[in-house]
């Protein structure tokens, strides 16, 4: 499993492609599958990237949950698998091509962030990225709660 760590940014060129981060390309098993799948994160104005092997495995969590024959959960099954889009960074310059409508639902405009997050990378406009940020006091009530939610 790859682990992605750092923050970067990247501005939409002429054509709607963003350049993938080098850094994150280094840390990506040599000759191995650099394909990605996109999708919007339901708690936050971000969209999620995973690698595909990821994916597979996060998919199959989720899948293993459901029982097909129950209405709900078919319709929670057909939204969690819609909006996705699958990318893979041309080997030259990286850049990847997301869909505008999944732009759309995030704010981006021009500039995005990159922030890696373990097992998953972030894709945030600029400007929300910025404003997402908590401060120390809320991100300490909530470590004092984590124990509890669980």
């Amino acid at each position: 499993m790859t682990s992605f760590i750092g923050t970067y940014s990247s501005k939409l060129d002429d054509k709607g492609r963003l350049v993938f981060p080098s850094e994150f390309r280094a840390m990506m098993p040599a000759g191995g599958d650099m394909r990605f799948v996109i999708k919007k994160d339901i708690f936050s104005d971000c969209l999620e990237m995973y690698t595909m092997e990821e994916w597979e495995k996060q998919s199959l969590e989720v899948r293993s949950r459901l029982n097909f024959f129950n209405a709900d959960h078919a319709k929670f099954w057909r939204q969690y698998m819609s909006g996705r889009d699958l990318v893979t960074p041309d080997p030259k310059f990286g850049r990847i091509t997301i869909s505008r409508a999944l732009l759309e639902l995030i704010g981006v405009t021009k500039e995005v962030v990159f922030s890696g997050n373990d097992y998953k990378i972030e894709i945030w406009s600029k400007e929300k990225f910025e404003s997402s940020s908590i401060s120390n006091e809320e991100y300490l009530a909530i470590a004092g709660r984590l124990p509890e939610s669980r």
